[in-house]
């Protein structure tokens, strides 16, 4: 069980660790008794701790960030009792660990809530939390759309590159072809066209020759 996985649950008090949802609701188990049930989503609502915030004078922290302020401060200051009805008690303990708490808008009933959750985690040794990474780290880290998009485009370009190359090489061979083809049809039709007219002038030449000697005689 890690903090990560606690949760609260709406219309049940304590804190719960989500173990699967499902379409129509979760399945959980209680932190304080560990017993499981199944929560109906049409009855419940599922709040992860690590997305709760709370209200300050500046910007809104994380719920753990309250925690650990309270968890250093617990040798100096003493903790407040979550039962108590004594609203100026609770809020003088907040105000004392955390002085930028917005008393306007953290109402005391949010105070005693964070403090019943604080010794339940405690007692559960679940005040273990993941160092957040700073928004500068996560961009850096993150991969650049652009440039991702332009290594892809480059890669399709490639096979398209060379496919252009094959084909125009090979329009170049069929143009070649092309070429030499009517080269040799030109000659094979100029030697047929010699053999006829070589026959044409032999054959009269013969028949004249022939009727002049007739005439002779």
């Amino acid at each position: 069980m890690e903090y990560r996985e606690i949760v609260a649950v709406t219309g049940l008090s304590g804190l719960y660790q989500l173990l699967t949802t499902k379409s129509d609701g979760a399945i959980v188990r209680s932190v304080a008794d560990k017993s499981t049930k199944f929560i109906s989503a049409r009855q419940h609502n599922v709040t992860p701790l690590e997305s709760i915030e709370v209200y300050t004078t500046g910007d809104n922290v994380r719920l753990q960030h309250v925690f650990q302020k309270m968890q250093e401060h617990e040798a100096t200051v003493p903790l407040a009792d979550g039962k108590s009805n004594d609203a100026t008690l609770i809020k003088g303990y907040f105000k004392s660990i955390f002085p930028e708490f917005d008393e306007e808008r953290v109402y005391v009933s949010d105070m005693k809530k964070m403090l019943k959750w604080y010794e339940l985690l405690k007692a559960n040794d679940l005040l273990k939390f993941e160092a957040e990474v700073p928004e500068a780290e996560e961009t850096a880290a993150a991969p650049d759309a652009a440039s991702t998009e332009a290594e892809e485009t480059k890669e399709e370009e490639k096979p398209a590159k060379k496919a252009a190359k094959k084909k125009e090489a090979e329009g170049d061979a069929e143009a070649a072809e092309g070429e030499e083809k009517p080269k040799k049809v030109a000659k094979k039709k100029k030697a047929e066209g010699d053999e006829p007219t070589a026959d044409g002038e032999e054959k009269p030449a013969k028949k004249t020759a022939k009727k002049k000697k007739t005439e002779e005689e």
